[in-house]
């Protein structure tokens, strides 16, 4: 029997985060198209590519986020977690433009034939299969599963932390959308 207390504002804190940026990313998609089209400068990403890229960046962090919250489901029928909130903290920097060097695989990169509309479908999609994984992981059941995280040498994160960096990733994103509208 599993006696599950931990967790309850950092889930309400990943959702939040969540349905925070899935909402301005959304409202990206609505931007004409000669905005989304504009490149700040020769080789730079379009509005579109950056949200191609956010689409590409969510599906592998969902595919590692699905094989761990079975995982974690599994082993929250039988564990005892205690009281308790994951640090989020350490995943500010992720959110801020600039703020460490980032190097993206090569997998990660748009290819520009993905439209805004088709982004929108998509980025809709994978948020809410972020909830639906944060909703499978409550009362604490996603710190019972570690993924190992090279970016930033962030090192092993809980689910709740992997959740999270899928929201902050997208926000950073979000921050790289408004320099474009503003060149």
């Amino acid at each position: 029997m599993s006696s599950l207390l931990k967790s309850g504002a950092t889930v309400a804190r990943v959702r939040s985060a969540l349905d925070e940026v899935a909402a301005e990313l959304d409202r990206w998609c609505d931007e004409p198209a000669e905005r989304l089209a504009r490149r700040p400068a020769p080789g730079a990403w379009s509005g579109s590519e950056v949200l191609e890229h956010v689409t590409l960046a969510n599906r592998y962090l969902l595919l590692t986020l699905e094989k761990h919250t079975v995982r974690a489901v599994r082993r929250a029928r039988s564990a005892v977690v205690t009281a308790g909130e994951s640090d989020l903290e350490r995943l500010a920097r992720i959110g801020e433009r600039a703020s460490f060097p980032w190097h993206r695989p090569g997998h990660m990169a748009p290819t520009g034939a993905v439209a805004p509309a088709e982004a929108r479908v998509e980025l809709a999609r994978q948020f809410a299969a972020a909830r639906s994984h944060l909703d499978a992981l409550a009362n604490g059941a996603g710190t019972l599963a570690r993924v190992r995280m090279r970016v930033d040498d962030l090192g092993p994160l809980d689910l709740y932390q992997w959740i999270y960096f899928l929201a902050q990733h997208a926000r950073r994103h979000v921050a790289q959308l408004e320099e474009l509208g503003r060149a």
